[in-house]
Order: C-alpha cells, then structure tokens, then sequence
C-alpha cells in the first residue's frame, strides 16, 4: 500500500498518498532484461523499495529482488507460472465506503482475498473486518501504524508493529491473526525479512497494480483496464487499493475478464505451500 497519512476534514478520513508502488525505483512499462533475468542477491539486499519492470505483457514482471532471494526469507512476490492463477489482495488503511461492494463482488464470484489492514482499519471499520473473516478471506497484517518498516533495525520495535496488530484483531474477531506480512509502502530491508521470517510470517509483495490510491484523481475505468488486463500473468500477485471508487466500480467485470482468459483465484496458502 502507498504510504497513509490521515488527516480528519470534515469527518472523514482522507488520503494524503506519498506515491510508492509501481512509482518506485522503475517507472511503469519501463522495458528491462528478459523475464527470466535476476538482480543480484547483494544488491536486492541493499534495495529497500519494491520495485518492478515489465519487459513483456502476460509475463511476470521483474522485482528488484528475485524470487530466489526472496524464498529464502519466506517471501514472495509471485508464484510460479505453470498454472494461470491469480493471488488477489487489497491494501486497506482506512475504510470509505468501497469494500462492502468489494465483498460482495468477491462472494458473487466465490473470490477468496487477502485484505492487508492497519490498527486504524480494525478500529474504524471492526464489522467489516468480521465480514471478511466470516467469508473465508484472509485478514493479514500491513503494521500497526504503517512505519517505514526499513528504518527499523531493532527486533523488538519491529515485532512491536505487527504484535499490536495481531492483539487488536484477536481481541476484535476472537481469531488469531494469519502470519501473512506486507511491508507498508513497499519498503523493505533485509533484515526485516530476517525479522518477519524468524516472527513466523510470510512476507508477500506484489507482481502486479497500478495507481489507484488517489481517492481524488481516480483512473478511468479505461485506464485501470488498460493496466490490469495486459499485465496479468500466471501467477500474479495483484495489489489493488480498497479506498479505490474505480476499482469497486470494475472488479465485477475486471474479475469475469480474467476469468474469461481462463485465470482462477488461488489463495496466499496456496502461493507459499
């Protein structure tokens, strides 16, 4: 998810978006190596924002870690590419309005999600995060306070930031927290993949989103097809914002495009098995 600020206008919560995502090191569509070219482990290690470079339509793009480095630590950015199959998963920071039509879309299609959520979300929004829970999507941990998790090099501060967040979920749904972790911003360091693992999380990034977070400079529905449907490839992870008008407004007919390109949903279980 990009980087949050929160600010309270009359009542509401808005989006203040510190551009992250695909807006990271490599600018979107920018040509690489081939596909089947990885960076360096030393340099993935030094690289502390998730980036990716499309070199060709319907193949998974290139991380600026490669899936090797990051297996090693628990973490991924896509599965494997045998089997066309999508990893759905939604940032949410905070709630305003999109997600119950989100949800029903999900269930219309018997989609199974992961929703990465802050401590804002469950205490803002506790009934929708028991709805998702309820409907067999996996409420996952996005930090406490959504920090930049690569500025924090003590243990105990790190897992501070996703323990509050388990402790407000269990004492929000009765439930234990899955152990699925996404860095907020995308930013990331090695030894906090180091950390997640040794925490018994799974680090997930992503293969595949687009800029969506500006709740006030929404992209047109074209727009948001012209980026989803090209790019997805077997095996992709894709990031999409709950905030997001448009796309609450196109997962009915973004998902039944996919599905009509012969994709089914898997689940994170399912990636990292």
């Amino acid at each position: 998810m990009v980087r949050t600020m929160y600010a309270v206008v009359r009542g509401k919560h808005l989006l203040g978006a510190l551009a992250c995502c695909l807006a990271l090191a490599v600018p979107i569509g920018v040509a690489c190596v081939s596909a089947g070219a990885s960076p360096p482990a030393a340099a993935a290690a030094a690289n502390t924002n998730w980036g990716l470079s499309f070199q060709e339509n319907g193949k998974t793009p290139i991380g600026n870690a490669s899936a090797d480095f990051l297996r090693q630590y628990d973490a991924y950015y896509a599965g494997g590419t045998e089997e066309k199959v999508i990893y759905l998963t939604f940032d949410a920071g905070y709630e305003n309005g999109y997600t119950p039509s989100i949800l029903d879309t999900l269930k219309k299609h018997d989609v199974k999600a992961a929703f990465f959520v802050v401590g804002n979300y469950i205490q803002t929004a506790p009934d929708l995060v028991k709805r998702m829970a309820a409907e067999g999507h996996i409420v996952a941990n996005h930090t406490y306070h959504h920090p930049d998790m690569s500025k924090i090099s003590d243990k105990a501060a790190f897992q501070g930031e996703l323990q509050q967040l388990e402790d407000l979920y269990r004492e929000t749904t009765g439930q234990e927290m899955p152990k699925f972790y996404r860095p907020p911003q995308g930013k990331y360091s090695e030894e906090n993949l180091k950390q997640a693992k040794e925490l018994g999380y799974t680090t997930v990034f992503w293969s595949l989103a687009y800029v969506d977070w500006y709740v006030d400079d929404q992209p047109t529905r074209e727009e948001a097809f012209g980026k989803l449907l090209p790019r997805i490839h077997p095996g992709a992870v894709v990031l999409l914002h709950s905030t997001s008008e448009t796309n609450a407004a196109i997962l009915d007919e973004l998902l039944t495009k996919w599905e009509e390109a012969g994709y089914r949903f898997g689940t994170l279980e399912e990636l990292c098995a």
